[in-house]
């Protein structure tokens, strides 16, 4: 991509981001700005990946073609409350609960694109929903969806459905380590050492995954596929399904939505 990239906000998932940006080169090191209220995390990402340090946010909007907004929530008012953009920038929110429109409350007539991104994205493993507003046209969002699929898995949603995207998938990974940890355990119960009761676990969460991923088929069918008549799964799967396992998920999922809905 022929543009300069800034960060308002230099935190790990900002990071994440840059790391993707540049090992899928996007852009060079050179061409991506950042800027936090912390000069010495600022100091630490130049030295990193080489990439520039904006003195101030000011700079950084007049620097950036695409301006990546990563500050916490409860610094979205004193970070963007002034900030001069120019409408011809793409403007990226992964601030979480801020909407689109109060994203242009602060900003004004500009193109915006706001973002669920998950914690996975550190690893490169991520998944984000993008919602773009109305000004965004189809060249500005191919840029945005090029930007977070550096650093895994990217689709464009309507923006009411990001609360559930942060119900499902923003939230989501606590809810595997949590399946992961008390699988673990079992495995230690029945005689298996931590480190190996923990790694069997989690490459079990993985490969499970990545069947659904890679053969496109239900989960369901494939649950059947491990379940011989009389057997050991279909005697674990009773268990899971007599303790509600299935139901507590699914109301995890509605109650962090409902949440998300709350803090918008």
């Amino acid at each position: 991509m022929d543009v300069n990239i800034g960060f308002l906000g230099a935190g790990a998932m900002a990071e994440a981001l840059i790391r993707g940006i540049i090992q899928a080169r996007l852009v060079q090191p050179e061409r991506i700005w950042a800027y936090d209220i912390r000069a010495a995390r600022l100091k630490e990402l130049e030295q990193r990946f080489g990439l520039v340090a904006a003195a101030s946010r000011e700079e950084l909007a007049a620097a950036a073609d695409i301006i990546i907004l990563a500050v916490k929530p409860q610094n979205v008012e004193a970070a963007l409350t002034g900030l001069q953009v120019k409408g011809d920038k793409l403007v990226i929110s992964i601030i979480a609960g801020v909407t689109l429109s109060r994203l242009a409350g602060y900003l004004g007539d500009v193109p915006l694109v706001r973002v669920v991104p998950n914690t996975p994205a550190l690893v490169g493993a991520g998944v984000s929903a993008l919602a773009a507003g109305a000004r965004v046209g189809q060249e500005d969002l191919e840029k945005a969806l090029a930007i977070f699929r550096s650093v895994g898995e990217a689709m464009v949603l309507p923006e009411e459905q990001l609360n559930a995207v942060t119900g499902l998938s923003g939230s989501g990974p606590a809810y595997v380590y949590m399946i992961i940890e008390a699988l673990a355990d079992g495995g230690v119960r029945q005689g298996l050492a931590r480190p190996v009761a923990l790694e069997l676990a989690a490459r079990t969460l993985l490969g499970g995954a990545q069947m659904v991923l890679a053969t496109g088929e239900h989960p369901g069918v494939l649950k059947d596929r491990v379940t011989s008549p009389a057997g050991t799964t279909i005697a674990g799967l009773a268990v899971l399904e007599d303790r509600g396992v299935r139901g507590a998920l699914i109301r995890a999922v509605e109650a962090a939505t409902l949440r998300a809905g709350e803090l918008e």
